[in-house]
């Protein structure tokens, strides 16, 4: 039977099992750690808290099925789920920012800043306008829409405006390879989110109180009311296109070096870019139909987590990691931040978000 070895090589640790191996760096791995255990805080905080104060150890008997009916069901049925999409689309909005940004090599290029999300927000806001129903995380005549219609709505929605995005900010080199201009993407997608939110504001305008209001709910992008219907659909995504990013994580590190040298390494450039934002882009959209346009979360996780590396190639881990922690961070300050009311997280992200994003341009301008 083979074991397990570990050996150093320079700064870094190479992980054996097998055949298999996994360069990790100590930095890296003892981020991810804390990074891990941040999350795990923030989960236990946000079961305990809610109408009611659940102490450490009621909440421990939710889980374990071992309290009082009454507590198993508010932490099993009504907490525990919020707390799993939080976290799950967290992971992939994490994600999907550092696939996006690495690939673009440009630090703004987030999915929800090149139009992407608001592709997701037109695509599921088309299916509850067409086809009615309650409100999306409320049961009702409505589940199977909300567990196949929205997500499907919101997916395809994200992929037709990464096509245009794509098609647009594309271009074709000398020996005909097709590349993308990072300034050509994020000016492609800013036009694309311009677009389609209009889609959007015009499907609510021309739709009836009742249809509209349903939408709206869905748009603000929030954690409440979120079920295990929510769960499973990003978990599935995040269960076969994680590890498929992972499997191109040193392709993808490779290419950061320039496409050139990638492609002379052996690197198919273009196959390359195209699987990991295909990856990125179905993260988008599965994040979108679960929690609503939750945005600058894949903005900023990728930027925070090169900050707590600081090594070279794409701290995916540490990406996913940090977009996990923001958006329940953000979801535990909208329950509390006003008494008797709760604001959706994603306007609390909206409200971190865009001060760092203008921050981010106007450094970018600084370097030129």
């Amino acid at each position: 039977m083979t074991g397990v070895s570990v050996t150093r090589s320079g700064p870094s640790l190479v992980l054996r099992l097998g055949r298999a191996s996994v360069l990790a760096r100590p930095r890296g791995l003892a981020v991810d750690t804390v990074l891990v255990g941040f999350v795990a805080a923030l989960g236990g905080l946000s079961l305990a808290y809610g109408t009611t104060w659940l102490p450490l150890a009621d909440v421990v008997g939710g889980l374990t099925a071992t309290a009082d009916e009454a507590t198993t069901l508010i932490v099993r049925e009504f907490r525990l789920p919020r707390v799993l999409v939080g976290l799950l689309v967290g992971l992939a909005l994490g994600v999907s920012g550092a696939l996006v940004q690495a690939v673009t090599r440009n630090p703004i290029a987030a999915p929800d800043v090149i139009g992407v999300t608001a592709g997701a927000s037109a695509g599921a806001v088309f299916v509850l306008l067409a086809f009615g129903g309650t409100a999306v995380g409320y049961g009702g005549p409505s589940a199977g829409l909300a567990e196949v219609g929205v997500p499907t709505g919101a997916v395809v929605g994200a992929f037709a405006a990464a096509l245009l995005v794509l098609s647009a900010g594309g271009t074709r080199t000398s020996g005909g390879r097709l590349s993308f201009s990072a300034q050509r993407v994020v000016l492609a997608g800013i036009v694309c989110h311009a677009a389609f939110i209009g889609l959007v504001h015009w499907g609510l305008a021309a739709a009836d109180v009742d249809q509209a209001t349903k939408a709206k709910i869905w748009l603000v992008g929030s954690l409440h009311g979120r079920g295990w219907e929510h769960v499973s659909g990003v978990l599935l995504a995040l269960g076969l296109l994680l590890p498929l990013a992972l499997a191109l994580c040193g392709k993808l590190n490779t290419l950061a070096i320039g496409e050139s040298s990638a492609a002379t390494l052996g690197v198919g450039v273009t196959r390359t870019q195209l699987g990991l934002l295909t990856i990125a882009f179905a993260l988008t959209g599965t994040a979108a139909a679960a929690a609503g346009p939750i945005n600058f979360v894949a903005l900023l996780a990728p930027q925070i987590a090169r900050k707590l590396v600081r090594g070279p190639g794409v701290p995916l881990v540490a990406s996913a990691l940090t977009g996990a922690g923001l958006l329940l961070a953000a979801d535990f300050i909208a329950r509390i931040v006003i008494p008797g009311s709760e604001l959706p997280a994603g306007a609390v992200t909206a409200l971190v978000g865009a001060p760092f994003l203008v921050l981010l341009v106007v450094r970018m301008g600084g370097r030129r």
